[in-house]
């Protein structure tokens, strides 16, 4: 048993976009593919659930389709992730995963007895399939369907039904599994609505292209971890060098902050003592 320094070691993203038909679910992960594999096609695979929606876009390049029948059980998505990963491919994008989703809440009434209770039996399954995504040594995007969402107000004595916004056909909290989350409009912009990367959260709607996933790809990669980083810190020689570590290394800033500041305290007091000009007469430091 033993403490370590928390480190984030080179990742596979796995994230979701979410959004209406006609938003451009698949087109837009297909372009984010294209980017997580530097714009190798060959390498990316997408299991499509749609009836043939991602032949839809062939044009993009050679990429591969694997085609998923009904019934759209947790096993059958199951076997159809070791079929890509076997072939090794880089990028598995599951369009969508809201039929196992539907087909699980089908099969859940189907079941006799206490409607409650059977909610048991129906999460392993899912928790199977959910795992199976999350511990894929490959990127994954998964895509959801939403649907408007409602609830009832009373109003002069009535319940009224409202509409709240969109809802994921997917269970509730599904979007805490994901590093990433898009959601995506009717008019194709995005924003992020989870996003543990700190590329995406807070910024202004945009549409989702190649370079996208080229961004993630990098944040991908830039885990060495930080052992490794704040050694390349302490390596360093000038301000200068200390400023292409600090730009290379923007989203961890909080976590290394205090090398950062004793680096550049140390450089500054090394340049002093190298430098006579800096010490006035009476041994006081000029600034």
């Amino acid at each position: 048993m033993q403490l370590r320094h928390s480190e984030r070691k080179k990742a596979k993203i796995k994230m979701a976009l979410q959004g209406s038909a006609g938003s451009g679910k698949t087109y837009s992960s297909l372009l984010l593919g294209q980017g997580l594999t530097n714009g190798d096609f060959s390498k990316v695979a997408i299991i499509d659930t749609e009836n043939g929606s991602a032949d839809l876009y062939a044009h993009l390049g050679d990429y591969n389709v694997l085609t998923l029948a009904p019934p759209f059980t947790p096993e059958n998505y199951i076997k159809a992730i070791d079929v890509c990963e076997k072939a090794g491919m880089e990028v598995i994008i599951i369009d969508s995963i809201s039929h196992n989703w539907e087909y699980l809440l089908d099969y859940h009434s189907s079941l006799a007895g206490n409607s409650f209770t059977n909610w048991a039996k129906i999460k392993p399954l899912e928790k199977l399939f959910i795992d199976k995504i999350l511990q894929c040594d490959t990127h994954v995007i998964a895509t959801m369907r939403t649907k408007q969402d409602y609830v009832l107000n009373q109003k002069d004595g009535k319940f009224i039904p409202e509409k709240v916004g969109l809802k994921a056909v997917q269970r509730d909290g599904i979007d805490f599994e994901f590093t990433l989350v898009f959601d995506v409009d009717i008019k194709h912009f995005a924003v992020s609505s989870k996003d543990r990367t700190g590329l995406f959260m807070g910024k202004p709607e945009f549409v989702i292209n190649s370079h996208t996933g080229k961004k993630i790809l990098d944040w991908c990669n830039s885990g060495t971890n930080l052992k490794d980083a704040r050694e390349k810190i302490k390596a360093t020689k000038t301000v200068d060098e200390l400023k292409v570590l600090y730009n290379q290394y923007s989203n961890w800033r909080e976590l290394l902050e205090y090398d950062f500041k004793l680096q550049k305290d140390t450089i500054n007091s090394k340049e002093v003592l190298l430098n006579p000009k800096n010490f006035a007469t009476n041994g006081n430091i000029h600034h």
